[in-house]
């Protein structure tokens, strides 16, 4: 390898890294706003921003709050949709069966919060 090859390389890494970064700040970030409650996780999965295009389904879901690995496997399991799956891969028809089965445990967990004594019965 002679110097030329060494220097283009350089900058080409550098841009990359810069990218990645950017990256990794705006799903820090976007996670930040779905835990928070600001941007519903079913809207993520429908507009399906550059951020996210290359995000497991399963990450999505765990940034909600009181969703762990373990409730976003069931809920995947239950769809039939594996948890590696990305964004940017699923179908139209794909993000709108799963932002409808979100917003059916969203609304279940929410009558479960307000009464919980029925929803034990």
């Amino acid at each position: 390898m002679d110097a030329t090859a060494t220097a283009t390389g350089g900058p080409q890494h550098l841009r990359a890294l810069e990218r990645a970064n950017e990256v990794r700040l705006a799903r820090a970030e976007l996670k930040r706003r779905i835990a928070d409650g600001q941007l519903p996780a079913a809207d993520v999965i429908l507009s399906s921003p550059w951020e996210a295009e290359s995000m497991a389904v399963a990450d999505v879901l765990m940034s909600q709050r009181r969703w762990g690995r373990t409730r976003a496997r069931r809920f995947l399991a239950g769809i039939q949709m594996s948890e590696t799956k990305t964004l940017g891969s699923m179908t139209e028809r794909q993000r709108h069966a799963v932002a409808l089965a979100i917003r059916e445990t969203r609304s279940d967990v929410a009558v479960e919060a307000r009464e919980p004594a029925l929803s034990r019965a």
